[in-house]
């Protein structure tokens, strides 16, 4: 698993299997959506300060999209 897998690597990932960022409004901090288009979501927060995952969120990816 890598150490240091940023965010936006992470949201090309999703996008290659059809995942899109939906956009939560001003309110919603750090906590970030995305979906396809069979509106299954993936919920996490973005990580702050440096923009690398941790490992648990990489962990949860992995197995969500069954890597």
């Amino acid at each position: 698993m890598p150490s240091d897998f940023h965010f936006d690597e992470m949201v090309t990932l999703l996008g290659y299997f059809g995942f899109y960022e939906v956009k939560k409004g001003k309110t919603a901090g750090s906590r970030v959506k995305f979906q396809n288009e069979n509106n299954i979501p993936i919920l996490l927060h973005k990580p702050h300060p440096n923009g690398i995952l941790k490992r648990y969120q990489i962990k949860q990816i992995k197995e969500f999209l069954n890597l």
